[in-house]
């Protein structure tokens, strides 16, 4: 199945990909579309009811879109949560066709008990996803705020059931891949200070995987810093391309 997109910007300047996390869609990065309206934008949807979603195969549809549109320009991939992970699955495979990565929030210390529960969790729970209170709830955890709330609930009322269950098991269980020490891109990881500590973990062993990581723990934000402060997000995203300056929080090391 062909992996859908939408593009903005100037076609002729460097590509920015920005890869969605799960229980959102490419709207989430409309803040970011906007700021950087002089870069070649590139917001694919990685949700497709008709496909079987793994993390691989999303990396390696993306890659194919960006050998197609790059055209020898720099390329920023930016992912959040589980587009974080389809980033670095991306980075450790072809690091080669990008320039800078941002992983934000991304997990990479799998949980074999909890990916098993996932099937009969979500099935018990998965009626309460048509549940407005309930998505309220959720996408508070999120940072959607009311502009967005209506395409979340949207977004997540139209999932089936199994698309869900293989989202979540894929995430659960990715790890760092093999080839992530080798990949010879730019890389920035942050994670909020007050997200789960697997999430902090995570960042840590990113960091520590590769000599071109560089990780910051973001003062007073939970799961989703793009969507909880775009102009702060975008301001230090510019910054750190341009300048290599990290952003401001607690640098890891």
């Amino acid at each position: 199945m062909v992996m859908h997109y939408k593009e903005y910007g100037d076609l002729h300047k460097p590509l920015i990909m920005l890869i969605h996390g799960g229980g959102v869609g490419g709207w989430m990065w409309d803040k970011q579309v906007q700021y950087f309206s002089d870069y070649h934008c590139v917001v694919p949807e990685l949700i497709n009811d008709d496909t079987d979603f793994s993390i691989k195969d999303c990396a390696k549809k993306l890659l194919t879109i960006i050998e197609e549109k790059a055209e020898n320009k720099r390329v920023i991939v930016i992912g959040f949560s589980l587009g974080a992970q389809i980033a670095i699955q991306m980075i450790s495979s072809q690091s080669h066709l990008i320039d800078y990565a941002i992983i934000n929030s991304a997990l990479v210390i799998p949980s074999p008990i909890a990916e098993k529960l996932i099937r009969p969790f979500i099935k018990l729970s998965f009626p309460l996803i048509k549940n407005k209170s309930f998505a309220k709830l959720q996408a508070k955890t999120l940072y959607v705020d009311e502009e967005y709330f209506e395409q979340y609930y949207q977004d997540s009322s139209k999932m089936k059931l199994d698309t869900l269950i293989k989202i979540l098991q894929e995430n659960m269980s990715f790890a760092i891949p093999h080839n992530f020490s080798k990949a010879q891109c730019k890389i920035l990881v942050t994670v909020g200070e007050k997200e789960k500590g697997n999430m902090k973990k995570s960042a840590a062993h990113l960091v520590n995987s590769n000599p071109n990581c560089k990780g910051v723990v973001l003062s007073n934000i939970g799961h989703g810093v793009s969507l909880a402060n775009p102009e702060f997000f975008n301001y230090f995203v510019e910054e750190w391309i341009k300048d290599g300056k990290l952003p401001d929080g607690k640098v890891i090391n």
